[in-house]
């Protein structure tokens, strides 16, 4: 795709936006392509406008300079955030379903689940998670969940576990009884039930840097985050997530996504379902 430069409210060429997207793979790993130049330019133009700049150039020279001060904000302009409670059904299914129960029994002497959520977003993942372990296991097992982003912004909004009514209008009568609340303090509004919030930790995490956790876990959910990498960089995440899974355990990967000839420490279970092979 030929990149074209538009008469716009600020100027913003191709070599301004080769320095932001090299900028943005160096910290995230994330590939930019070509097709993503306009989004570049709708979503910083508003950084531009807030910092009183003139165009990109003086843009890619601030976020150099003030780059402590900046490049959160800059991250959190381009990292595309699109989630849904329960957003690939068969996911839930499957975890409630198929590995739930053998976790019941392999864990039955601990009594503890632990999962995580890399790439969280605004939360609904994790909540969703949740909702489906508290539905599935006893009350007086433990249940761990990390949800981590990148995103500095979307995970004050999931930790808040505050959202507009449209986003749970398909959820069915019977969740929305009994795990969300109407907000008192925000109109038109729900709030998810504090027993949600109190088993998930919400953390920034960058997973092109060394993973602070030591402590292995029985799930791990990276839904349509291995899109934005290289097969280079799908195959080294792969292998770091094989490492932090007990034996045997699982890995959930988005709808457009696949190990398949990436990684040969995991097998495919059923739809975007892998299972570590030892």
């Amino acid at each position: 795709m030929a990149i074209v430069e538009k008469e716009r409210e600020f100027k913003f060429t191709v070599e301004d936006f080769n320095v932001l997207r090299k900028m943005s793979n160096e910290h995230s790993g994330i590939q930019v392509p070509d097709e993503r130049f306009d989004m570049f330019y709708s979503r910083l133009s508003k950084r531009v406008r807030r910092l009183g700049l003139n165009d990109f150039k003086e843009y890619c020279a601030y976020l150099h300079n003030h780059h402590d001060d900046e490049f959160t904000e800059f991250i959190n302009a381009i990292t595309t955030n699109l989630t849904s409670f329960f957003r690939e059904q068969h996911h839930f299914d499957y975890l409630k379903n198929v590995v739930v129960p053998e976790l019941l029994q392999r864990n039955r002497n601990t009594k503890e689940i632990s999962i995580w959520s890399a790439g969280c977003s605004t939360g609904e993942e994790p909540y969703s998670i949740a909702i489906t372990l508290l539905e599935s296991v006893p009350k007086d097992w433990t249940v761990k969940i990390l949800a981590t982003d990148l995103d500095t912004n979307v995970l004050h909004t999931a930790s808040t576990g505050i959202y507009t009514e449209d986003r749970i209008t398909d959820l069915p009568t019977e969740i929305l009884k009994r795990w969300f609340l109407k907000s008192k303090s925000s109109p038109n509004h729900v709030k998810v039930k504090p027993e949600l919030q109190e088993i998930i930790t919400f953390k920034q995490l960058n997973l092109m840097q060394e993973f602070p956790m030591k402590t292995p876990f029985d799930v791990i959910f990276c839904r349509n985050v291995l899109i934005y990498f290289d097969r280079e960089t799908k195959a080294s995440l792969a292998k770091r997530y094989a490492k932090l899974l007990h034996s045997k355990s699982w890995l959930f990967i988005g709808h457009s996504e696949s190990l398949n000839q990436i990684c040969n420490e995991f097998e495919l279970v059923t739809t975007t379902t892998y299972r570590k092979n030892t």
